[in-house]
């Protein structure tokens, strides 16, 4: 914590954002191996839940790394404050009332831990379980063969390590189910657990 700082109060709490929004904010943490599907389910699902009232916005790893984390590379000290910096940002978003649907690997157990403790209870690990030989046989950015050759280090999976989460909310099979099959899963796992209300008029 640094010194000689005052936190502000916000003029808005949880409950009035949930009003506003129809729900109470949360962050969907899809976490797994490279190529599992995290970017395509976590952009589908973005679109699924705004058509039907949610407000939503997708936080993913490359596109992250091209902007705000520009500066980070892939040793493990590098993916441990890569994924600090995206739980704070998402637990922003689930403090302004949004769904934030992010899309890591984060492969290290305690640094989904620590984005855990950082949201807090709006925070919903999902676990992308394709295994190692579907996600290598997709390989559609050819990130996996150059593991294999030695071109690329610390590739998650091949040369580094992937912490399989141990008590996930859900877990989704995204290895031998559809998109569609599994977009669908995580569209009943939301309504489930942050259900829409009826949304409070603005005041004129």
């Amino acid at each position: 914590m640094q010194k000689n700082l005052t936190a502000v109060p916000h003029a808005l709490n949880a409950s009035q954002r949930a009003a506003h929004y129809g729900h109470r904010g949360a962050v969907l943490w899809l976490t797994g191996l490279p190529a599992s599907g995290k970017s395509s389910l976590a952009m589908a699902l973005e679109h699924a839940l705004t058509t039907q009232g949610y407000s939503c916005y997708v936080l993913d790893g490359d596109n992250i790394r091209n902007g705000l984390n520009a500066n980070l590379g892939f040793s493990p000290a590098d993916r441990s404050e890569n994924i600090r910096r995206v739980g704070e940002v998402a637990a922003l978003f689930a403090d302004a009332g949004l769904i934030c649907i992010t899309a890591f690997i984060s492969p290290y157990r305690a640094d989904r831990a620590r984005a855990r403790q950082s949201c807090g209870e709006a925070f919903h690990e999902i676990h992308v379980a394709a295994d190692l030989a579907t996600c290598e046989s997709r390989d559609p950015k050819g990130l996996y063969k150059k593991a294999r050759s030695g071109e690329l280090s610390e590739f998650t999976g091949i040369s580094a390590p992937y912490e399989t989460p141990e008590h996930p909310q859900l877990a989704i099979d995204s290895g031998h189910e559809s998109l569609a099959a599994c977009v669908q899963q995580l569209v009943a796992y939301v309504a489930r657990n942050l259900p829409l209300e009826t949304k409070c008029a603005p005041h004129a």
